[in-house]
């Protein structure tokens, strides 16, 4: 397969996940398109070093990382919005004023 077209799929899932960012208002969405914003950037990274084939598999272990980060930001994020939930019975990005000093 080309590159470009693992460039474009790459581009189409950052754009839903900035679409999705920008527009919900529910927090665990919010995390979900952030995710999806993360494996798009994977799936660049690997098309990447699938093209530029060296000896170092440097695009792989640049995806993997990201895979470690962003299993932690689900782990963390999701502690957070369990917390806020049973504080605030809200979910809602609008309800949440806890955070302002």
């Amino acid at each position: 397969m080309l590159l470009t077209q693992f460039l474009v799929l790459g581009a189409a899932l950052f754009s839903l996940g900035v679409y999705g960012l920008l527009v919900r208002r529910n927090i665990v969405l919010i995390l979900l398109s952030v995710e999806l914003m993360l494996n798009a950037v994977n799936i660049n990274l690997v098309a990447f070093e699938s093209v530029l084939v060296t000896s170092d598999v440097i695009g792989q272990v640049f995806a993997v990382f990201v895979i470690t980060v962003a299993a932690a930001e689900v782990g963390i994020g999701l502690a957070i919005v369990l917390m806020i939930f049973r504080n605030r019975k809200s979910a809602a990005v609008d309800d949440l004023s806890l955070m302002r000093w």
